[in-house]
Parts: structure tokens; sequence; C-alpha cells
């Protein structure tokens, strides 16, 4: 079972990781709304990571194309060549930001559950994500990700329990901090 207070948790944290690894520059605007299921997502793949502990397992999937809207997005992010010319430069940046989202995620859980371990990024066709449901997750969540006003993504939230799942989050005052410098080693 996981408290509502643990899904608020899950949900907060995979919208704060979502909008720190999706923006390029200060002052990018990432907006994360929720959205029903994902049976209405277009997008041609997704990148899947794990992070996972003793009592739960998360999920976060997300959805992209190989348009031209992304690939831009991905060369202001990374500042290579991600074109139709260059597509594993495009798969390394989009595994690279999943795997940034991903690890925002696992750092702020690590305070209430200290053994976690996190996947490397899995790029599997779109369809694949369609029997999410089989899971039997205690927690489903679909979201429409906006960037700078413009659609850009879709990301999915699953978390499947073995255990009661019980933590509060609050954000912290540092949280807005700038650090420059930090190393942090997994």
């Amino acid at each position: 079972m996981i408290s509502q207070s643990a899904q608020q948790g899950f949900e907060t944290l995979l919208v704060k990781s979502l909008q720190k690894a999706l923006a390029v520059v200060d002052g990018d605007q990432i907006e994360v709304n929720e959205e029903f299921d994902n049976t209405e997502f277009l997008e041609t793949h997704v990148v899947v990571l794990t992070s996972a502990s003793y009592i739960f397992r998360v999920m976060v999937l997300i959805y992209f194309n190989t348009d031209s809207a992304t690939q831009t997005h991905f060369a202001r992010r990374s500042g290579t060549d991600v074109s139709a010319q260059n597509p594993q430069a495009f798969i390394d940046a989009m595994c690279e930001t999943a795997n940034m989202c991903c690890g925002g995620l696992n750092r702020e859980l690590v305070q209430f559950y200290p053994h976690i371990g996190l996947s490397t990024p899995n790029i599997l066709e779109r369809r694949c994500a369609d029997y999410i449901h089989v899971l039997n997750a205690g927690l489903l969540k679909h979201f429409a990700v906006h960037v700078n006003g413009s659609p850009l993504f879709h990301a999915s939230l699953c978390v499947c329990d073995y255990d009661t799942l019980d933590f509060h989050y609050t954000p912290s005052v540092q949280e807005n901090a700038v650090i420059d410098g930090e190393l942090e080693l997994f």
C-alpha cells in the first residue's frame, strides 16, 4: 500500500526532476500536467529507467519523438549535433537527460529509503508502454510535458509496492540554491 502522502511525494519528485532535467537554460518554462492515461500519447519511442529498493520499484517512462522539434531541444541541451544525420547522438542525449531525471528522483528518495539502485536507460518502442498496467502498480500516473509552451514529451510514473510505503516530502530551502563544482558518486 502506498499512502496518500507518499503518492504525492512520488509525483512531486517526478515533476521536479522532469523540470530540472529538461530545462536547457535558466528561464526555460517546463510545465508538467497530469493526463488521464497514456493511450493517446503519439510519441514513437520511450526511454525507461528504474529505481528499485527492497520494498518498491519506481519506473519512469519518458515518451519522445525523433522529430525536428525534439532534435532542436536536445541540440540546445547537449550542445552537439543531434540531427537525423547523427541518430546515435540524439539517443545518447535523450538517455542522458532521462538518466538525470531519474537520478534526481533517486537522490531525493534516498533520504527516505537508503538502499536504492538505479538502472541504465532503455529505449523501447512506444507501444511497449501500453502494457504497463499489467504490473498492477500501486501508483500509475501519466503526464504531458510542455517546454516553453510547446508540447514536447509525455511521461509516466509507475510505482510497484511490495510493502507499505509512507513518507512525507517537503521541498527544502536549499533546492533553489545553485551549487557549483559538486561531485556526486553513485
